[in-house]
């Protein structure tokens, strides 16, 4: 806790992108602290996914993920264009394998051009051909302005900006207290240090839900408790990754997110994934028997892929508010005044598209720092 003294305007806690983009964003007015658990910044859901920008198709009209998804696409490209972040543009298509899909896929498009998603189009089996002609399908989705970013380049940046601006922070700085006193919060961390700061931003990601109950927040009746859900990739190796130009991606799984797609990364490498498992723990071991799952998935779009060019990548944890077989859930950006705890801020189940939102996000804080 080096340089942190007994008093802030803003602490933040967690160190992921959505954090350090807050931190970014508000740090050039208050004196803010941002405390993160692990050694470095980024260790978790952060730099444990697709990296991928999104376009605003998937989720429901008028929810926090369409709007900030939407607004925070067009903010990344503008922000990596000017300060030198890698990112391509390369487009995605969302293929439907067979006739079935095709009325899913439609239902697709609509909610997407209802978003705003930019430049969506409707594509035959032979404009699919042209397009990318090693993928199967009967028709697809073209998104353009999907696109892929260097998700540690942006946190860098962020984190760059935030400390130049002076902004503090802590590794290795678990928060285990939270406590509502005279103008602000007490925090305790593990080490037993504390200190008053006068807002508190919950960015914790997989441990919102700790946090928020650490302030006294019953978080089941909140609708705040966080289910795991586990997400594996596997890399495509033997050269397979030149014959697919773009992000390609099935019909969404009535039981999955959007189902596991191929993923392309900066260097021009191949991954399929990720699959979505419910978890009791934190694991990021990748279980090399959903193997057979991962390769049945992707023959039905991409025929040249053989069950020994899959090998074990990675995996990452996605912070869920909805369990099992529910319903959409929105991410949770709210000011707690009404629950008796003005200046304390939460962001819970920031899942996909946390990444692509957080400029958007980080904008929507700062305002609700301003009224707070």
């Amino acid at each position: 806790m080096s340089g942190i003294s007994h008093e802030a305007d803003i602490t933040i806690i967690g160190a992921g992108v959505i954090g350090l983009a807050i931190a970014a964003q508000v740090a050039s007015r208050r004196q803010v602290y941002v405390l993160e658990k692990n050694e470095t910044f980024g260790q978790e859901a952060s730099s444990r996914n697709s990296e991928v920008i999104h376009a605003g198709i998937y989720y429901p009209k008028g929810s926090l993920k369409a709007k900030m998804c939407l607004e925070g696409s067009a903010m990344l490209y503008e922000l990596c264009e000017r300060e030198g972040i890698g990112y391509k543009r390369l487009g995605k298509v969302i293929v439907a394998a067979n006739e079935t899909e095709v009325d899913d896929l439609e239902r697709l498009l609509n909610q997407g051009k209802e978003n705003g998603a930019i430049g969506l189009k409707m594509l035959s089996r032979q404009e699919l051909e042209e397009l990318e002609p090693k993928v199967n399908g009967v028709a697809a989705i073209f998104s353009p302005a999907t696109g892929i970013i260097d998700s540690h380049a942006l946190m860098k940046y962020f984190i760059t900006k935030a400390k130049n601006d002076g902004a503090e922070i802590a590794y290795t700085s678990k928060v285990v207290g939270i406590e509502k006193v005279a103008d602000g919060y007490e925090v305790t961390i593990e080490d037993g240090f504390s200190f008053k700061t006068s807002i508190v931003i919950n960015c914790a990601g997989l441990n919102s839900d700790r946090i928020a109950e650490l302030a006294g927040i019953d978080i089941v009746e909140a609708g705040y408790k966080l289910h795991y859900c586990k997400g594996e990739y596997f890399s495509v190796g033997h050269g397979k990754n030149k014959l697919v130009q773009r992000l390609i991606y099935p019909v969404p799984p009535k039981d999955e997110d959007v189902g596991i797609h191929v993923t392309l990364d900066l260097k021009g490498g191949m991954c399929l994934g990720p699959n979505a498992r419910f978890v009791d723990r934190i694991d990021y071991a990748v279980d090399s028997s959903q193997k057979q799952a991962f390769y049945h998935s992707a023959i039905k779009l991409l025929p040249f892929i053989e069950y020994d060019d899959l090998e074990p990548e990675m995996a990452g944890i996605r912070p869920r508010l909805q369990q099992p077989g529910e319903d959409f859930r929105d991410f949770v950006i709210r000011h707690e005044y009404d629950r008796g705890l003005p200046g304390f801020i939460n962001l819970v189940g920031i899942d996909s598209p946390g990444l692509t939102a957080s400029p958007a996000i980080a904008k929507h804080v700062g305002d609700m720092v301003d009224e707070a």
